[in-house]
Formats: C-alpha cells, structure tokens, sequence
C-alpha cells in the first residue's frame, strides 16, 4: 500500500468517525485534516491556519483551535506540548511516541524506534542516527 493510499484510507476512517459522532464535515475541516494528515513537521495551530487560509480565506483561527481540539477528543491527533506554552501537533501518529526536539529551532522528528533501541546500548557520546 502505497504512503498516499494510507493517507486517503486514515482521511476517510477520520471522517466516518467524525461523522459516527454527529460533527459536521466542512471543507475547511477536511483541510484542516489533510494538512496534519500530510505533514511531517508537527505543525502548530498557527502554522495549519496560515496553509488553509489561501484556500479558505473566510477560515478564522478559531476554526483551526476548534477542529484540532475536536481531533484531539476523538484520538485523531497528538499534542505535542513546549513550556513556552506554544504546542505542536502530530497527525500521523496520533499516539504516545518518542519525538526528539531541537531546543533551537523547535523541529521535531519522529525518530525510528529501532535506531533508539540500537543507541541505548551504545557507551556515551556515540550515538548514531
């Protein structure tokens, strides 16, 4: 199965559980959804409302923090928080996972869980990634 196939796949489970529960499905939502769904860079809220805004200009930020919240209440999403107070958000794994964070820049990676494994057993100062 191809990545893209995965992505429409978890797209339209996302959207039968939306639906399940009584939420309404608005483009603007689905946008919202495509933008976690896609993305690898744990996005901010900021950062998803400055992607759909182009497309969906009327869409308020308010709207984005609403359907993030929605998605965090239905599992959809992981919340990623910083003591700043700034959070960032995971749509591909929306479970409990390691991430490792840069403190300068604030990237956030998904590291390969193997690799962590491997450098667990590794003396200080040679870790591998």
């Amino acid at each position: 199965m191809t990545e893209a196939t995965e992505t429409t796949d978890r797209l339209e489970q996302i959207i039968a559980k939306l639906r399940e529960r009584d939420f309404r499905i608005t483009p603007q939502r689905i946008a919202i959804l495509k933008i976690f769904l896609g993305s690898v860079e744990h996005p901010s809220v900021e950062q998803v409302y400055r992607q759909v805004k182009p497309d969906f200009p009327t869409t308020s930020l308010a709207t984005v923090y609403k359907t993030v919240n929605l998605l965090k209440e239905v599992g959809e999403i992981l919340e990623i928080g910083f003591a700043d107070g700034g959070n960032r958000y995971d749509g591909n794994k929306p479970y409990p996972h390691p991430h490792l964070i840069c403190t300068r820049c604030k990237t956030i990676v998904d590291p390969q869980i193997e690799l962590i494994e491997q450098n667990r057993l590794r003396p200080r100062g040679q870790l591998r990634l």
